[in-house]
């Protein structure tokens, strides 16, 4: 009888807390082994990996400033190393930090761009190596669609405005990313682009403040966390999805606002 294959592997980044912990569970429950990138929040993480580790009998963390370049580059083989394999990547962490046209800098522009997109397009290129040694070594060129990248963006993209302007451009930077780096590393890999809503609160939105905004869709609903998180899922599990972005956010994105949801 010919063994059973392992359980798949996914790196989630920013998977300690708020939206790529809610990832990293859904992930788990569905039968993915996660890796836990983390930045500061170590409790969080560690939190984080043990109710993964309940849900798919195995999880990890790693952390790792994503502006390193060095740092990034050796992330996808530690994780190789302790779970023998990794299957996906899903790019969540990002640095959002308020800039305008007033206020723009190289340093605002370079922070956002490194963290939010020159880290995703690095570890796309380490799955893609590794996927294609594995096909070599493994003789598995026939599974295509099984490996994949998905890239966390923003219905601010197709609902712009000046605000987080940095941020803005790092995550407009990534969707058109995500497009070239889906026809670069076919057949190996596919690329998704997800983009939620106003999906959690923050320290610039109270929860009165939050909940109305939420509202402000055609739906009357923006997205939540377990809308995101399945979609991530589904955008991994779906062997023909590559290229495209799916929007997650209640039609939110046919909206126009005038500010950034936190500056209403």
């Amino acid at each position: 009888m010919k063994p059973a294959s392992p359980a798949p592997v996914v790196l989630v980044t920013g998977a300690a807390r708020r939206l790529g912990r809610e990832i990293a569970l859904a992930l788990a429950a569905g039968g993915w082994r996660v890796a836990v990138h983390y930045r500061s929040s170590e409790e969080d993480a560690i939190k984080t990996v043990a109710d993964c580790a309940r849900l798919a009998g195995d999880a990890a963390s790693f952390r790792l400033n994503l502006d390193d370049e060095v740092a990034v580059r050796g992330l996808l083989p530690q994780v190789v190393q302790h779970f023998g394999q990794v299957d996906a990547v899903v790019n969540n962490a990002s640095v959002f930090e308020h800039d305008s046209t007033a206020s723009f800098s190289f340093a605002a522009l370079e922070k956002h761009m490194r963290s939010n997109t020159g880290a995703a397009i690095l570890l796309a290129q380490a799955l893609h190596a590794h996927v294609s040694e594995r096909q070599a070594a493994e003789g598995a060129a026939a599974q295509t669609g099984r490996f994949a990248v998905v890239n966390l963006l923003d219905q601010k993209l197709w609902n712009q405005n000046p605000d987080f302007f940095s941020y803005t451009l790092s995550k407009a930077a990534l969707e058109a990313a995500t497009t070239m780096l889906s026809i670069a590393l076919a057949p190996q890999l596919r690329v998704v682009g997800v983009a939620p809503g106003l999906t959690l609160t923050s320290h610039l939105l109270s929860k009165e403040k939050f909940e109305a905004l939420h509202k402000l869709s055609p739906l009357g609903r923006s997205s939540s966390p377990a809308d995101v998180a399945a979609t991530v899922k589904f955008a991994l599990e779906n062997a023909s999805l590559t290229g495209t972005t799916l929007l997650v956010d209640g039609g939110q994105h046919l909206m126009k606002f005038e500010r950034d949801f936190s500056l209403m």
